[in-house]
């Protein structure tokens, strides 16, 4: 003690200043250093290395499995679709008005629909509903106004006077079916009524189709229509249990309109399979559409994550993998998992009930939130079903941040993360919803811990070169306090 008392008395302000500014200086390497491998790779080096190196010496585990390998050059082609990034797409599973939405309001008091939701909705039935020559039949004029009908009494009463002026107006239907109908039951009897005047009205305008361009604007439409009735009636069986002829049914519209894959059937198609818990069909769903010449979806990429996840989440246990590594299925799962959470990072919330769900809007932004909430509403259950599924997919989504720490300038599988989604996702979703936003990558703790250093020593040195005597003072107090 003696000594060093001696030795400190020796020491000048010069080398005090000159000991700060040095330490400053080589924790200011450090932290940009830091700093520039955490930008390229991720990871925080120091907490790398301890994590790799340091902890197995010292008994310690990982409980996570590690990253992991690169995916497939197939796979990575996917990034290559040229998809708009906020494009806003008609749910495939969207709820019915009266039967689901209005319940839902009478039961809460709170309106589950966006005005802006329900406008698009409003453009879609004049697009797909209408046409030039609905001025030739009276029913048609009459629905043609209807559609732009904001009140939806007013909706339901012209759907009415329609129907009086031609009992087999299949859109009047559809618009009762929707909007009218208190029960899926009520609702599925007035789409049948659809279907059958549907049909004939088909029938019709495919022998004159040929005619002129009126007339094939006319095919379209009713093309539609009865495209829209078929696959409304197949997911009133689905809702009603019937799900073997909710399947048979959605099948039968894919054959009979190959050509109208954009609807995306196919998304229903999954799900009642899936309900059926008839995983080879599913696989064969996903082999057709789960290709990079078409656009993803949730439904596409976490349904094939389930699958993968399928084979070995009831034996899986993060503590073993890290202590034996992953198996190649393991790999596979996890790999698929994290590809998923790329395309759509809000899911797993939902999936691993950390975030409460709502109905899901009518329209969705892919990637986004609306989209996540309309997965997770109807997959949920199919998740819950698989045994450790939830599990496997709890230990290893978060690590998808790790490998793009920044998602809005640099994808991986995909393009960047889109930064308009927020907006759309917030005028899509009703506003007693919390919308969620990409996660951002929280900065590793040595990057603040340098960064402190750095501006202590700074700030040290500072005061040192300013008042010398008095940290002199200051120092060798402290020396002798801590010997």
């Amino acid at each position: 003690l003696l000594t060093v008392t001696v030795f400190l008395s020796t020491l000048t302000p010069k080398f005090y200043f000159a000991l700060t500014v040095t330490s400053s200086f080589i924790s200011g390497l450090i932290f940009v250093f830091e700093w520039w491998h955490f930008r390229k790779y991720g990871t925080s080096f120091i907490e790398q290395v301890s994590v790799s190196h340091l902890r197995p010496l010292i008994g310690g585990a990982e409980n996570s499995p590690p990253p992991p390998a690169a995916f497939s050059a197939g796979d990575n082609d996917t990034s290559r679709q040229n998809m708009p990034e906020c494009k806003v797409w008609r749910n495939p599973l969207n709820l019915f008005r009266g039967a689901e939405y209005s319940r839902y309001m009478w039961v809460t008091g709170k309106e589950p629909l966006t005005y802006y939701d329900m406008n698009l909705s409003a453009q879609d039935h004049q697009n797909f509903f209408t046409c030039d020559t609905d001025a030739l039949r009276p029913s048609d004029t009459v629905m043609q106004k209807a559609w732009r009908e904001r009140n939806p009494q007013a909706r339901i009463k012209a759907a009415y006077q329609a129907l009086e002026l031609n009992n087999d107006c299949a859109t009047a239907y559809v618009l009762l079916a929707e909007e009218e109908a208190t029960t899926i039951v009520d609702a599925e009897k007035y789409f049948k009524q659809a279907l059958k005047a549907g049909e004939m009205i088909y029938r019709k305008s495919q022998n004159c189709h040929s005619q002129s361009p009126q007339h094939e604007a006319q095919l379209r439409r009713d093309t539609n229509v009865l495209v829209y009735v078929k696959r409304r009636l197949a997911m009133c069986a689905r809702k009603l249990g019937r799900i073997r002829e909710a399947v048979k049914m959605m099948r039968d519209l894919m054959k009979e309109f190959p050509l109208l894959s954009m609807l995306n059937i196919h998304e229903n198609l999954l799900e009642a399979l899936l309900e059926l818990q008839a995983y080879a069909d599913v696989q064969a769903v996903l082999a057709k559409y789960d290709d990079i010449s078409l656009p993803k979806s949730a439904a596409i990429c976490y349904t094939a994550a389930l699958l993968k996840a399928r084979a070995v989440s009831e034996r899986f246990s993060p503590e073993t993998a890290s202590k034996r590594g992953l198996s190649t299925a393991e790999i596979n799962a996890v790999e698929a998992i994290h590809r998923a959470v790329e395309f759509n990072p809000h899911v797993p919330k939902y999936l691993l009930e950390m975030k409460s769900l709502v109905l899901p809007p009518e329209h969705i932004l892919k990637r986004g939130d609306s989209e996540a909430v309309a997965y997770a509403f109807f997959h949920l259950q199919h998740w819950k079903r698989i045994e450790g599924a939830l599990n496997l997919l709890h230990c290893t989504w978060e690590g998808t941040f790790r490998m793009i720490p920044y998602p809005l300038e640099k994808g991986h599988l995909f393009y960047p993360y889109p930064s308009c989604t927020e907006t759309a996702d917030r005028e899509l979703l009703p506003t007693f919803h919390e919308v969620s936003v990409y996660p951002q990558k929280e900065l590793p703790f040595f990057i603040h811990f340098t960064a402190g250093l750095c501006s202590f020593s700074a700030m040290l040195a500072l005061l040192t070169h300013q008042f010398p005597e008095l940290m002199v003072i200051f120092a060798k107090a402290v020396s002798t306090v801590s010997a």
